[in-house]
């Protein structure tokens, strides 16, 4: 039995051969607001409602092959959020992690595990509290890049 529940999406990250045209789209036409961006990884973070999306850079020729999503991943926001818990729970289930770390979304900062569905799609699992643990995953975890 699970020891957690899913609170809804936090954000879903889309993958864009052409950030200035998707950002005009989701601000100007869609009524998004920008609330984060790491410019240095080309990052832009929309705020809708109390969800996120964020757009991030691709490969415009990468984008053309139907075998590569333009969906890099999708968060679910759990609570409680207890990392070694929910490491148990997912070990039990024989669902390996494949990324940990701490992460900003729309609930804040706070601890993400990911894994993958049975058809590899990335799943974010996310402290939904915005008050969860505060620090580093646990040694030798392994770790995430950006949101």
């Amino acid at each position: 039995m699970c020891s957690f529940q899913i609170t809804g999406i936090d954000h879903v990250v889309v993958r864009t051969a052409d950030p200035a045209r998707a950002l005009a789209f989701y601000r100007d036409v869609l009524g998004l607001v920008v609330e984060r961006e790491q410019p240095e990884i080309g990052l832009v973070q929309l705020r809708a409602g109390r969800s996120l999306i964020d757009l991030i850079p691709a490969d415009p020729a990468a984008m053309a092959d139907p075998d590569r999503p333009n969906i890099d991943h999708f968060a679910l926001g759990v609570a409680p959020f207890g990392e070694a818990a929910l490491r148990a729970y997912l070990t039990a289930k024989q669902v390996p992690i494949v990324e940990a770390g701490l992460r900003y979304g729309a609930g804040g900062e706070g601890l993400s595990l990911y894994v993958r569905d049975p058809d590899g799609n990335k799943v974010e699992l996310k402290d939904a509290s915005g008050e969860g643990e505060r620090r580093a995953p646990a040694p030798g975890a392994p770790d995430a890049g950006p949101a």
